[in-house]
C-alpha cells in the first residue's frame, strides 16, 4: 500500500494540473498574478526549474511540502484563512501556509508559499506578507 501512495499522489496532481489549466485568463481574480496560460512551473526540490520570481529557498519549502515535513516553523502547514479575499474563495481549511526562509533573518520574515487543497493542487507565492500573490505550478 505504501508503494501506491506516491503513484496515487502523482495521479491526483496530474488531474488537478489538467483541471487548473482549463481556467481562462478572465478567471484569475484581480491581484492574484498571471493567467493560467502564463503561469511559471516549479519542480519541488530542483532549484533549476523554479520560476524566476521564486527565491532559491523556495525549493526547500516545496520539497518539505511534498514530503509532508518536517517543517522549521510551528506555523508551517496551518490553515491560511484568506480573510482579505486576495485568493479565489474556497471553503475554510482549503489553503495552508508555509514559510520560505529569508537569509540572515532570525524570524520568519514575509515570504510564504500558500497551497490549496489536500494534497496541494494550487500554489501561490507572496513576498510581502499576504498583500499580493503570484500563482505557480509544481510539476512532479
Amino acid at each position: 500500500m505504501r508503494a501506491l501512495k506516491p503513484l496515487l499522489l502523482l495521479v491526483v496532481l496530474a488531474v488537478a494540473a489538467l483541471l487548473w489549466g482549463r481556467h481562462t485568463p478572465d478567471s484569475v481574480p484581480a491581484g492574484t498574478g498571471t493567467p493560467a496560460a502564463s503561469r511559471a512551473v516549479a519542480t519541488a526540490g530542483n532549484p533549476g526549474t523554479l520560476p524566476s520570481f521564486l527565491p532559491p529557498e523556495a525549493a526547500d519549502t516545496l520539497a518539505r511540502i511534498a514530503r509532508g515535513g518536517p517543517f522549521t516553523h510551528r506555523q508551517d502547514g496551518v490553515v491560511f484563512n484568506n480573510r482579505e479575499g486576495r485568493l479565489p474563495p474556497m471553503p475554510e481549511g482549503y489553503y495552508h501556509e508555509y514559510t520560505v526562509e529569508t537569509p540572515n533573518l532570525d524570524y520568519r520574515g514575509a515570504r510564504r508559499i500558500i497551497t490549496g487543497g489536500t494534497p496541494p493542487q494550487v500554489y501561490y507565492y507572496t513576498d510581502d506578507h499576504y498583500r499580493s500573490f503570484r500563482p505557480f505550478e509544481v510539476a512532479r
